[in-house]
């Protein structure tokens, strides 16, 4: 990393079906060994698996599957006098997308049986409604962050 200046973020550009950002960087997520066209496919397969289930504009109850997994708060670790700590903090946003998108791809991955499709989309479902493994592990962040309050005040 440089230690001359900050990185700038890329641009990335709007999917071509639904015209958004989030979208796209949910398929980068996704893709694997450079194949977009197969993260695409899988994803867009989940969104239209989603509408069939649920009756209601998949790209709604995406965001929405966003909006409850994406944290607020989050712990980080810091060594004092020969100990780790550790301390509670609040989230960026840029840090809170990704790592909503990224535990949502985890945790369908995880799920058992069936295709990549129909993990992503019952993750994708679950989590619009507030269940599932990635909005399970946005709470385990949250008791973390709240079992370690009493530290909040060795922030640097």
């Amino acid at each position: 990393m440089s230690r001359k200046h900050r990185a700038t973020p890329r641009e990335v550009l709007p999917d071509p079906r639904y015209q958004d950002v989030v979208v796209t960087k949910c398929i980068n997520s996704m893709m694997y060994g450079g194949k977009k066209s197969t993260a695409e496919k899988i994803f867009y397969a989940a969104l239209d698996e989603v509408e069939r289930k649920t009756g209601e504009e998949p790209l709604k109850v995406f965001k929405k599957a966003l909006t409850n997994i994406k944290p607020a708060v989050e712990v980080k670790s810091r060594r004092i006098g020969g100990a780790t700590y550790q301390i509670p903090v609040e989230v960026r946003p840029a840090r809170r997308q990704s790592l909503c998108l990224r535990w949502l791809r985890d945790y369908a991955k995880a799920r058992s049986g069936k295709t990549m499709v129909q993990k992503l989309a019952d993750e994708i479902i679950d989590a619009a409604n507030n269940r599932g493994g990635s909005v399970k592990k946005r709470e385990d962040v949250y008791k973390m962050a709240e079992a370690n309050k009493a530290f909040a005040h060795l922030k640097w």
